[in-house]
């Protein structure tokens, strides 16, 4: 590649996570899923990310026409509002792992084909606590994500439920985030460098510099709190933030309209090029309940990103600017904001991310209002008390490659990125209002049939 002799601003992907997930560990035969595909990557035993390739990512598609059986019966209608029975839900694992040697069916495993939570209802009569939101039936799509036949949208999985409920106490204690961040050493090798290079006045030409920022650089650490790193659930968190970091940096094209990439605004500015750090969170208009606590509602649409600035110092670490961002940076935030339902059709991993906060928020709102004591309805399978019903255990990601992109800028300085993913449930749940219109929907507690564990 000839030499480029204009300016050039180096964009350096810092914490950047391919993940798709190679083939479950179960314990004692238990395979809770058969799938566990995301974005089209896969990560080693050595927790080391790569990017799948075509015959991988073939076998997995192949693995899951195989397997993944269709719903059936009424499972196969759409509804804006399903109902799933935990006590009924428990019942049905505790059926399979006597009967079905531990396989669960996939209205099981799927929760009934549940793409949202929406409600969250007290039976006090059955001792019950029931989940409520859309569902529909349910299909392979060509990443091998299963998702909504008619939507689009991703199954909730029972496996990243039973996360959200047994580290609901973490959520409070430490949170429930992830990140993935260059190492002190990269970014002091990084700078030093780039320093290097602006004191030798001589033209950019990627094709070198890319691969001496990628040896400086090294790999970057993968970071998770509050969940298991192995988990299912670990690894939605990951890949969701990569993702996002792929959109702002131009690495792959944004599939919606009218959301350029960082990249593209950053050309038609003359601001000073900023040093982002973008992560997304929690986004809910509002947590409601009724007076008696029987009834709770999230409304919104559960995700949005947010930004502030990165300053790194002569040593290679990095100090957060808290409060402080960058226009261009707060634009591409909003911008991503305002497009996630949109973005979640075309990119089901951040429908699954905002599946997570559900069950988080549903998880904090449990625990904290005591919803099983006013239900008298404990739940040990799903609470992990007894230790039957374990879950996934994926190879944890550890370490991220660094990558770099060259883009044509007016100004020419260095950008890098950070960023990850905080769920911050408890909150929420603290702050939830009380709405007397919600009294009506107790009705929808009552079940058609005696041992249904889910109906419309």
């Amino acid at each position: 590649m000839p030499s480029v002799s204009r300016s050039i601003t180096i964009l350096t992907l810092i914490g950047l996570g391919l993940i798709v997930f190679p083939w479950p560990q179960g314990k004692a035969g238990h395979a809770i899923f058969r799938s566990g595909a995301v974005g089209g990557v896969s990560i080693d035993a050595a927790g080391v990310v790569r990017e799948a390739n075509v015959e991988a990512l073939q076998l997995l598609l192949d693995y899951l026409k195989k397997t993944v059986k269709p719903a059936e019966g009424g499972l196969a209608q759409a509804t804006q509002m399903r109902k799933v029975s935990l006590r009924g839900l428990e019942a049905a694992i505790r059926d399979a792992l006597e009967n079905n040697f531990g396989q669960l069916p996939e209205e099981v495993q799927f929760m009934g084909g549940l793409t949202r939570l929406e409600f969250v209802l007290v039976d006090r009569e059955n001792h019950d606590i029931i989940l409520a939101g859309p569902a529909e039936a349910w299909r392979t799509d060509e990443w091998g994500n299963v998702v909504g036949v008619e939507t689009g949208r991703p199954m909730l999985r029972l496996d990243d439920f039973l996360v959200a409920l047994r580290t609901v106490d973490a959520a409070r204690e430490v949170g429930i985030s992830c990140s993935i961040d260059p190492t002190p050493e990269g970014l002091r090798r990084y700078e030093q460098l780039m320093d290097a290079q602006r004191r030798s006045r001589s033209p950019v030409v990627p094709d070198r510099l890319g691969p001496a920022i990628r040896e400086a650089m090294g790999p970057q650490t993968v970071t998770v709190t509050g969940v298991p790193a192995n988990t299912h659930f670990a690894r939605v968190m990951v890949a969701a933030d990569f993702h996002m970091k792929r959109l702002a940096m131009g690495v792959v094209k944004s599939p919606v309209a009218g959301f350029p990439s960082f990249v593209e605004l950053l050309a038609r500015s003359s601001a000073p090029l900023p040093t982002p750090r973008w992560w997304l969170a929690c986004n809910y208009d509002a947590v409601e309940r009724s007076e008696d606590k029987t009834v709770w509602r999230l409304k919104g649409q559960g995700v949005k990103t947010l930004t502030e600035e990165n300053l790194v110092d002569v040593k290679g670490r990095v100090q957060r600017r808290e409060g402080q961002t960058s226009p261009l940076a707060e634009k591409w935030a909003r911008l991503m904001t305002e497009k996630y339902d949109e973005l979640s059709v075309k990119m089901p991993i951040f429908a699954e991310l905002r599946n997570l906060m559900d069950m988080c928020v549903v998880a904090a709102i449990i625990e904290m209002h005591d919803l099983r004591g006013l239900a008298q309805c404990d739940l040990p399978l799903l609470y992990g008390k007894t230790g039957e019903l374990p879950t996934e255990n994926w190879n944890a990601p550890k370490t991220v490659d660094t990558v770099c992109t060259f883009a044509p800028t007016r100004g020419g300085w260095l950008v890098t990125t950070a960023g990850g993913v905080q769920i911050e449930s408890w909150p929420l749940a603290e702050k939830a209002a009380v709405e007397s219109q919600l009294d009506s929907y107790q009705v929808d507690a009552r079940r058609p049939e005696e041992n249904a564990w889910w109906w419309n």
